[in-house]
């Protein structure tokens, strides 16, 4: 077996490992806070991972999919805790992907004020995004991940076993996230750390290993978002939108990688990137075996009036392009050329 690859979230007293390889989740009990005394698992049906906190423990089980993420799923499970008894030196364990650590996060920011949260991400997009960084959040019915909050876990555990269960189409919607990870000097890192040519040629453990340690860098010198840890969201403002809009059976890292094609093509309307670099993004699309055409149907105006909802909309609409110095948050988009965008898709 591999050994465990350590990469630290570098944030001071707060600083979290995250350990990723075959058999991590096994590292549950050593990671858990000293003197807690109770654990409270939270997953989804179907998640197949057995778990041992070390500690006496209740599993409080949540829907599957996006309806999960909602105020009132928060309200059931503050509610359970109480009755089991969960104390503030106590311990949530997210055990999921994205929509579970998201949940099971924001459940602990809030509840007793802020319980220690440790994150055993099962999907390869928990393992490479949504659990590391300490985003927390639940939907509204007027966009995505609009309510919630920033709470560092106490640890994470990417066990890459867990891939090998998940549908074909699961794990596609995580290489989306990972495809992300190319333009925000994936290839470089591969190189530096790992001595592999790109990120795409990397041993899976590896490649998860290297996503992790791009966002760690990027949240520890932006913890809340005011600024570089914005780009973690390229290609996100286009997927956000066709998740909102709802009408299209797309999974999250499906609709990144056709935001993704999107994006590298407003940068060209935009005059930052030539069209190599256009081709570049979709060689990594291909690679990963990607689609990255807009679903039939989609009403433009919807999706333009839905980018200026983003949270990155603070002064017009506001997108992360590509350009000379690589990944930047650009605001005041102009409209017609999103629009044009769209039409070129």
């Amino acid at each position: 077996m591999s050994p465990i690859i350590r990469v630290d979230v570098p944030l001071g007293d707060r600083s979290y490992p995250v350990l990723v390889g075959a058999g991590a989740r096994h590292e549950l009990g050593a990671v858990l806070p000293a003197g807690a005394q109770r654990a409270a698992v939270v997953t989804q049906p179907g998640i197949d991972v057995g778990v041992d906190p070390g500690v006496p423990f209740e599993t409080f089980v949540i829907p599957d999919g996006e309806q999960a993420k909602e105020l009132a799923t928060i309200g059931k499970l503050c509610s359970g805790f109480a009755r089991f008894g969960l104390t503030r030196r106590d311990v949530v364990v997210g055990v999921g992907g994205g929509v579970v650590t998201d949940v099971a996060g924001f459940a602990a920011a809030v509840y007793h004020r802020g319980v220690a949260v440790v994150h055993v991400a099962t999907t390869l997009l928990g393992q490479i995004d949504a659990a590391v960084g300490g985003k927390t959040g639940v939907n509204l019915a007027e966009g995505k991940n609009l309510v919630g909050s920033f709470w560092q876990p106490a640890a994470v555990l990417c066990d890459t076993d867990t891939l090998a269960t998940l549908p074909p189409r699961e794990l596609r919607a995580g290489l989306g996230e990972l495809a992300k990870y190319h333009f925000l000097g994936g290839d470089e890192l591969a190189a530096e750390r790992f001595g592999g040519e790109s990120l795409d040629a990397l041993p899976l453990a590896e490649r998860v290993a290297a996503c992790v340690a791009i966002k760690a860098d990027v949240v520890a010198a932006d913890e809340t978002e005011g600024g570089r840890r914005a780009l973690l969201n390229y290609g996100h403002t286009l997927a956000h939108a066709l998740e909102i809009a709802g009408r299209f059976d797309l999974r999250h890292g499906e609709a990144v990688a056709i935001g993704l094609r999107y994006a590298a093509l407003v940068a060209r309307l935009a005059d930052r990137i030539d069209d190599d670099r256009v081709a570049e993004h979709q060689r990594v699309l291909d690679a990963y075996e990607l689609g990255s055409q807009l679903p039939k149907g989609v009403d433009h105006d919807e999706i333009i009036e839905l980018f200026g909802r983003d949270k990155k909309a603070t002064d017009g609409i506001t997108f992360v392009l590509d350009g000379p110095r690589g990944l930047e948050v650009v605001p005041g988009v102009s409209p017609d050329l999103l629009r044009t965008a769209l039409e070129r898709m």
